[in-house]
């Protein structure tokens, strides 16, 4: 009974700081609307970007940051793989694409925006090598 509620109890603690990132900007602005969050749109080659795999493993894997996305963002992934085996689907390489369009012309890897519900552009980051806490500080720093 003991090791069935330590089970439970460190399930139930993985998955409060899971993170949920969508491929779908609209969908991102309503659940920022409904929550009154902002969005983090995250631009990434997360294959051959060693920035961008930096990043991840620093910041977004991060219990600091989990635990203030969770709080405070929605969260956006336009993740553009080389390797044939990591390409996501037809339908979500569009919208990757229609992102990229709209947002990151230059094609900046990685490149992370602050978003309001809106989708009006609010900042503005690359790869920092600072800590969470910092990276976190600088998504609202203008």
């Amino acid at each position: 009974m003991k090791l069935t509620a330590l089970i439970m109890f460190l399930c139930l603690g993985l998955t409060s700081f899971a993170q949920d990132w969508t491929y779908d900007i609209e969908e991102a602005k309503t659940q920022a609307k409904k929550n009154n969050k902002d969005i983090l749109l995250l631009f990434s080659g997360s294959d051959w970007c060693a920035p961008c795999i930096k990043l991840d493993r620093q910041i977004w894997q991060s219990e600091q940051f989990k635990a203030h996305a969770s709080e405070k963002l929605i969260l956006v992934r336009a993740d553009f793989p080389r390797r044939k085996s990591n390409k996501p689907s037809k339908a979500i390489q569009d919208k990757n694409n229609a992102l990229a369009a709209e947002y990151n012309t230059s094609g900046y890897f990685p490149f992370v925006l602050l978003l309001n519900s809106e989708g009006e552009v609010l900042n503005k980051l690359g790869y920092k090598n600072i800590s969470p806490n910092d990276y976190i500080t600088a998504i609202y720093a203008k």
